[in-house]
Parts: C-alpha cells; structure tokens; sequence
C-alpha cells in the first residue's frame, strides 16, 4: 500500500502544480495531498493488475478517482453540509481558505478528474476510456454520491429503516469504492464477467468500509481518527450502531468481507491476494 500510494502521490503532485491563481491551486493542493489511505487509487491499480493490465494505464483513473474523493470530502465538511473543522488529521479546507474558495477548488478538482481520463489514457482503446467516464460521471451524480449525499441530510434527526441507512451508504461511500474497482478492471482489458465479479466485491467493500466507519466514529478519538469523532452522534444521524447496536454491526461487517472474499474466489489466488488482503485492511483499520 505505502508503494502505490506513493506512486499516486507524485503523479497528483504532478498534476496540480502551484500556478495562477494562486490561492485557488493552494487550496485545491491542500486538501487533495494532504495525506489520507489513498485506498480508492490503490484499488484501482489492484483491480487493473488483476485482470492482467497495464498499471501506467490506471494512475490517470486512480487520480481522477482521488479528486473526485477529495472533492465530496470538502463538500461535506463545508458549514451548510455536516460544518466540520478536521479533516485528516489538520483544519478543513473551508477554515483555511474560505468557503468560497473552497467551492470553487472543489468544482475545479472535479472537472480535472474528467480531463485527466480523456487526455491521458492515449495508448487505450476509445471505447474502454467512454466506458470509465460513464462509469465515473453515473456514480458522482444524481445516482450516485450526490444522491447519496442528499438523503443522508434529509435522515438527520430521524428514525430511518436499515434499507433507508443502506440506501444512503451505497451512494454516499460504496459507489465510488466500486466505481475505483470497476474502472479499474475496464481499464486494464477485463471481460464482462470479470467486471461484474469485481463490481460485487466493490459493492461489498464500500459497505464494509462504511460499516466500520461507523464503529469508529464511536470507538476512537478526535486523534486516533484524525477527524472529529462523535460527530454522527452530534447531528443525530442515522449509523450502523444507533439501529442495530455496537455487536451486530461488528457481526455485519464480518458478513461484508466474507462476500467480497467469496467474489475474488474466481480469480487467480496469486493476483487477487491484493484486493484480499485491501479487504482486510478496510475491516480491520483504526482511523
């Protein structure tokens, strides 16, 4: 994981040098290279080598596929969303640059994201390239993460039902953990049924992801998670936890990564053992 993430780091780096205007690339960089797993780029690359292709071929999705992260990530801290002061582990983008500015950066990350799949993947085939840009624009927008974004504003302060809760993590967490898998195996040449088999493990990953997301939200500290901890509980929204229990969420993300282990079983042991041992690293992380 340190290996990849630091290949995905230099090309981002790359990507957004200091340039006028000055304030609006600052912050575009502050947010985007401020550290963080690198988990949806790392995936990509993996889903990319597992079908047998080329890794140079998925850096320009698995950086598209980190602005776009990066973007939701500073829309959702913003004051009129969930009003959050930490973000991996420093001040977020809006304390430190304004909410304006911060709209602004976030807009331009994610039209960058688009800009770097079409101009980028050259040595590709035009079909698989359209097939990643439709697979990315469907899961942003209106069904996809901002559908998934909407409805988790719209249940704060309200009893919801476990298909409501699962509705919101499908779009809101696990579109873009599988949209990473998915344009990773298109890109990389893999056949229909091998797309599939990693579109279910992606489903299952984003879930699992959430999941524990939620169980940590309620089991570690401000410092340990390097965001604010407690923060569902303040907005009184709903989570994994408040409807079923600390237990039985445990026990569902235990379930979540025995389905995504059963999709890899169809591949070569040798080359799926990344997206196997990322699985575990998603169910067994600490922040």
């Amino acid at each position: 994981m340190s290996s990849k993430a630091n290949k995905v780091n230099k090309a981002l780096d790359e990507a957004i040098p200091l340039q006028e205007p000055i304030k609006l690339h600052e912050s575009m960089r502050y947010s985007l290279l401020a550290g963080g797993k690198r988990v949806r780029p790392i995936l990509c690359l993996a889903a990319c080598a597992l079908v047998g292709g080329d890794e140079a071929n998925a850096i320009p999705i698995a950086c598209a596929i980190e602005m776009i992260h990066t973007m939701s990530l500073t829309h959702d801290d913003l004051p009129c969303m969930d009003n959050d002061d930490l973000r991996r582990g420093q001040p977020t983008n809006h304390k430190v640059f304004g909410e304006k500015t911060t709209i602004l950066a976030s807009g331009a990350l994610l039209t960058l994201a688009f800009e770097l799949v079409a101009s980028k993947l050259t040595d590709v085939s035009p079909d698989r390239v359209l097939r990643v840009i439709v697979e990315l624009g469907s899961t942003i927008g209106s069904k996809g993460l901002v559908a998934g974004q909407i409805a988790d504003l719209s249940s704060e302060g309200k009893e919801i039902s476990l298909d409501e809760l699962e509705y919101i993590h499908v779009h809101k967490t696990s579109k873009l953990l599988e949209a990473a898998i998915v344009c990773g195996a298109i890109i990389g040449g893999g056949d229909e049924i091998e797309v599939e088999k990693l579109r279910k493990y992606g489903r299952c990953i984003g879930l699992l992801f959430q999941v524990v997301d939620d169980i940590l939200d309620v089991t570690k500290s401000s410092d340990e998670l390097g965001k604010t901890a407690g923060k569902d509980l303040v907005s009184d929204k709903a989570t994994y936890p408040r409807l079923m229990g600390l237990e039985k969420a445990k026990d569902m993300a235990t379930e979540f990564l025995d389905k995504a282990m059963e999709e890899l079983s169809h591949f070569d042991a040798a080359r799926a053992a990344p997206l196997l041992h990322l699985a575990e690293y998603i169910a067994y992380r600490q922040n």
